[in-house]
């Protein structure tokens, strides 16, 4: 039997539940939009800005699959300033679309662009991490008994990595 392939079947699953938990938290904040649009893009964006922060690192979509988002740092919750930056690439175009019709159009295009080179790092980062995750040294992982904190990272993501020789 090819683990490897077990392995790599696991890790496609884990991306696609990922991305219904995205899903899922995206879902609210467009029923937020169209049912109290303006009032309610704003909360939307507040929902979405926060929502990895809440509820020792799950949003509502998380917390349906199963999932939370963990610090590289130190292995703790998402922290509401981590969840910020990491949901930075939708916070974005929601943004532009608080402005009616030309924001909707060039939010409508960021969030394309976005949302793309998320999903393209997400499916080709050996890591799985998203552009999100990268940028608030953050990684989302299976929220059970088994895991195992992350330790003490002595760099970050952005760090150049050096080799010593003897």
């Amino acid at each position: 039997m090819d683990r490897k392939y077990l392995l790599e079947k696991a890790i496609r699953v884990a991306k696609l539940t990922r991305l219904i938990a995205k899903g899922i938290d995206l879902f609210i904040v467009l029923c937020f939009s169209i049912w109290l649009y303006p009032l309610g893009l704003v909360l939307g964006i507040v929902y979405i800005a926060l929502s990895d922060g809440l509820s020792n690192g799950q949003s509502a979509g998380k917390k349906f699959m199963g999932f939370a988002v963990k610090s590289l740092e130190d292995g703790s919750p998402c922290s509401y300033k981590q969840s910020v930056i990491r949901n930075l690439p939708f916070i974005l175009p929601l943004m532009l679309a608080i402005v009616p019709f030309w924001g909707w159009i060039l939010g409508g295009i960021l969030a394309v662009a976005l949302i793309g080179l998320e999903l393209y790092l997400l499916y080709n980062l050996d890591s799985g991490h998203r552009l999100g995750d990268v940028m608030a040294d953050t990684s989302v992982m299976a929220n059970d008994d088994n895991f195992v904190g992350v330790k003490n990272r002595k760099t970050s993501w952005f760090a150049t990595k050096t080799t010593t020789t003897i």
